[in-house]
């Protein structure tokens, strides 16, 4: 079997049908979505400890360890029949075949790859959420001495037989489980991870990356990609807005302008995937959220806030928010908490600031879903509004945004979006499914 070896264990188990068991299914997917690559919390019971073994006292080691792996023991939570219809959309061809001929991101993650090979050449790797298995055998072809490529949908499958077909079963191991749960019986040099859903934090797939960093990650060792900063900006979208909603005025000569509430409801109700262009940006972007790999908890993802003060550089309609991406393949920055901290010189943007441009003093390579850079399969995410709003060139559009992890499924998003301009104030609330 594939996942037989004597340094570690599959850790996935197939449950028995038992007629209370929930079916799997997959997730609801509104106008434009796709679901992508899962993750997400697992829970193994383990024998409490009160730190005390027959009134021996544990050394300041044993204490930093016992302190690990209860954090580690929270972050496992139990596996959901959501999580269970995600990881099963997975086992679908399709969604692989769409992530693979994004050539902007397949070959944006092959280059950094190669870039960093002194860093994977006769390490080990994990590649979390491995999929088809691509980037380990990217990984095996830098030369990494052992890559774990861990997936907890049927994927892992087929990803076994394209690494026995390609020759590598000596160096990739597939193991078929969550990465909460499979077992590695070795500390690795390097975390590779194509984690990234539709508005950067979308799927929750972040958490799995932390999870395996806490739990495997040698000090120092290197995670890919390691940083992400998530955008927000105004948008003006004239032809989105008039092929959705005014083409109802007139249909065929017929009056049909009753339909528009209708209309805008189902069109603009939920966040739209979609690609937009350069030319409907007003202002420059905000920063919503930025990510570094080496030293982000799953506490801080459950909730993201951000204050925003825009002015427009144009005078136009204004049609909602469009949210989009960056993540950044560079080393460790260096921080007094974390353990695996290496020097870099990269100046992360502060959360909240605006910027014209990335900030990339290292020239590190840069994987953009912007708008203005070369399209890719996340495109980028738009919340509209019902109505849209006039505004002036220099006009001030302010307001916040919270994006939360829904109570009802971690793997969905709550969006509140609060927008002021011209005296008039409005709340949009959403739902990313």
């Amino acid at each position: 079997m594939m996942y037989s070896n004597p340094t570690h264990s599959n850790g996935y188990h197939q449950q028995p049908q038992h007629d209370h068991q929930p079916t799997e299914r997959r997730p609801e997917m509104s106008h434009g979505q796709r679901v992508r690559r899962g993750r997400r919390g697992g829970s193994r019971s383990r024998d409490s400890r009160d730190g005390h073994d027959g009134g021996a006292s544990l050394r300041v080691s044993d204490q930093k360890n016992l302190q690990q792996q209860q954090q580690q023991q929270q972050q496992r939570r139990p596996c959901t029949e959501f999580d269970m219809a995600y990881f099963h959309s997975y086992a679908h061809v399709g969604i692989h075949e769409e992530m693979i001929k994004d050539q902007v991101r397949t070959e944006t993650y092959r280059q950094a790859i190669m870039q960093h090979q002194s860093s994977i050449e006769g390490k080990v790797v994990v590649d979390v959420g491995c999929g088809t298995g691509i980037l380990s055998i990217f990984c095996a072809q830098a030369g990494a001495k052992r890559v774990y490529a861990v997936d907890a949908s049927e994927i892992a499958l087929q990803a076994n037989e394209v690494v026995k077909a390609n020759n590598l079963s000596d160096t990739v191991i597939v193991l078929h489980g969550r990465v909460e749960d499979v077992e590695i019986d070795e500390e690795v040099d390097v975390i590779i991870s194509e984690w990234m859903g539709y508005m950067l934090l979308y799927e929750s797939m972040l958490g799995s990356v932390i999870i395996a960093r806490d739990r495997w990650l040698k000090p120092g060792g290197l995670i890919l990609p390691s940083h992400a900063t998530l955008y927000i900006a105004p948008v003006t979208h004239p032809d989105r807005y008039s092929e959705s909603i005014d083409f109802w005025r007139n249909v065929y000569g017929i009056d049909m302008s009753a339909m528009m509430p209708l209309a805008k409801q189902c069109a603009f109700e939920e966040p739209c995937v979609e690609t937009i262009v350069g030319e409907n940006i007003l202002t420059w972007p905000h920063v919503v959220k930025h990510v570094d790999c080496y030293t982000v908890t799953i506490g801080e993802l459950e909730s993201v806030y951000t204050r925003y003060n825009f002015k427009s550089m144009m005078r136009a309609p204004l049609h909602g928010f469009a949210f989009w991406f960056d993540v950044e393949f560079a080393g460790p920055a260096i921080s007094p908490t974390n353990s695996h901290a290496l020097p870099s010189l990269t100046e992360a943007p502060v959360d909240g600031n605006q910027r014209k441009k990335r900030a990339n003093p290292n020239e590190a390579l840069v994987l953009s879903t912007a708008p203005e850079d070369p399209p890719t399969h996340w495109q980028q995410t738009l919340i509209y509004f019902y109505e849209p709003i006039d505004v002036e060139q220099d006009q001030v559009i302010e307001g916040s945004v919270t994006l939360s992890q829904s109570k009802e499924n971690a793997r969905f998003m709550n969006i509140h979006l609060e927008y002021a301009s011209g005296g008039r104030s409005f709340v949009k609330e959403s739902v990313m499914r």
